[in-house]
């Protein structure tokens, strides 16, 4: 497929107009990044036709993509999610996985739906990529229900991201690939310890002289993290969101603090100005409009989906956190907000279909209800914050 520059500029321009269009006033505020979606979906072959995919595009997106859980990664702060936050996250993500499971093993039981396995984890997933800058627009990211919805939204990212890994390595039988995500997570660990201890003088010196010039070492840095342990991934089989998540998340332990505000400025520039809007609009572009539109039982899907994602995921962390947040209402905005999904859904419906068990039309719904969710249940939980 030959590369498109026309695409590229149409991409970038729903880019730049994206913002824009969010910023509309209306009753409603929408996300940018599912207004980025939509538009994607408008621009794409199957509406306008005036943008498609190549593999230029396709490259960006894979970028946005590794960069959208960089950036998910940083936000995780030890700091605030150790002890309760994180102790309730995790048992809140198991029994959404459980629970997940079992409705799903009975949708697969009645020939509802194919892939049983990982359509209950997709229903476990929390878009925390795509949470972070819609609680940064509403000012919430250091509210206590926000921290609660990070440590959630990380317990719905890297627990679906190990699941999948675990299920591609016993699914392909050969064993010899959960031994490769044993030897993943010890080169993740030790990288965190050698970026965390080691300090060479010189290097600090660069850092902090390079900031604000052309150098810009820090930035560079952790480009080069982010990529070895994407590449690592890869190259282990494994997904290289799970290398995204861990480069960003030691980043972020070395990064803290008021002296790395312009550090972050500039990551937030490189990924939500240029690379996480491209993945965004790419996953426009993609949709399968036919095969959701197709038929009327592909669409009464989507909204049973998104049911079931507030059933399997905000349920279990209405319930957990019923001790650190006792009026109703915050818990309610958590379990909304807890329940929205959308790139880890695309991600395994992709494997899904891919291996031919799901088939495109309950992709397709499936995908569907994620957009939806990430449309309806961040406003819900807003509104009931802001209230």
């Amino acid at each position: 497929m030959e590369i498109s520059r026309e695409t590229l500029l149409v991409v970038l321009a729903v880019a730049a107009l994206a913002p824009l269009l969010a910023d509309l006033p209306t009753h409603v505020r929408i996300p940018v990044v599912v207004t980025e979606i939509i538009a994607g979906i408008v621009v794409g072959p199957q509406v306008l036709d005036l943008a498609q995919p190549d593999p230029l595009l396709d490259a960006l997106s894979d970028l946005g993509l590794a960069f959208l859980f960089f950036m998910a990664g940083m936000e995780i702060d030890p700091a605030n999610m150790r002890g309760r936050p994180a102790a309730l996250a995790a048992r809140g993500w198991v029994a959404s996985l459980g629970l997940g499971m079992v409705i799903a093993a009975a949708l697969w039981a009645t020939g509802a739906i194919g892939a049983p396995v990982l359509v209950g984890l997709a229903l476990t997933t929390t878009a925390l990529g795509a949470l972070v800058p819609i609680l940064k627009d509403a000012h919430l990211a250091d509210h206590h229900v926000g921290r609660l919805v990070l440590a959630g939204g990380a317990a719905g990212e890297f627990g679906p991201i190990v699941a999948l890994s675990i299920i591609l390595a016993v699914a392909s039988g050969e064993p010899w690939r959960t031994v490769l995500l044993v030897v993943f997570a010890v080169v993740a660990i030790a990288a965190g310890v050698l970026a965390t201890r080691a300090r060479p003088e010189r290097i600090v010196r660069l850092v902090a002289a390079t900031m604000h010039s052309s150098g810009q070492l820090a930035l560079r840095l952790a480009l080069l993290l982010l990529g070895g342990l994407v590449v690592l991934a890869g190259s282990l089989g494994l997904d290289i969101v799970l290398g995204a998540f861990s480069a960003g998340f030691i980043v972020g332990l070395v990064a803290r603090g008021g002296n790395a505000e312009a550090f972050h400025i500039k990551l937030d520039a490189v990924g939500y100005g240029f690379l996480i809007p491209i993945f965004f609009i790419s996953t426009g572009l993609g949709f399968d409009l036919d095969a959701l539109l197709g038929s009327a039982t592909t669409l009464l899907l989507v909204p049973a989906f998104a049911a079931l994602f507030l059933l399997v995921r905000g349920v279990p962390a209405w319930l957990f956190a019923r001790s650190e947040l006792p009026e109703e209402r915050e818990r309610t905005a958590l379990a909304f907000m807890t329940a929205s999904a959308l790139p880890l859904v695309v991600a395994i419906t992709e494997v899904a279909t891919e291996n031919g068990r799901l088939a495109q039309d309950d992709a397709a719904a499936l995908v569907g209800a994620a957009m939806l969710s990430l449309l309806v249940f961040p406003l819900a939980g807003t509104a009931l914050l802001r209230r």
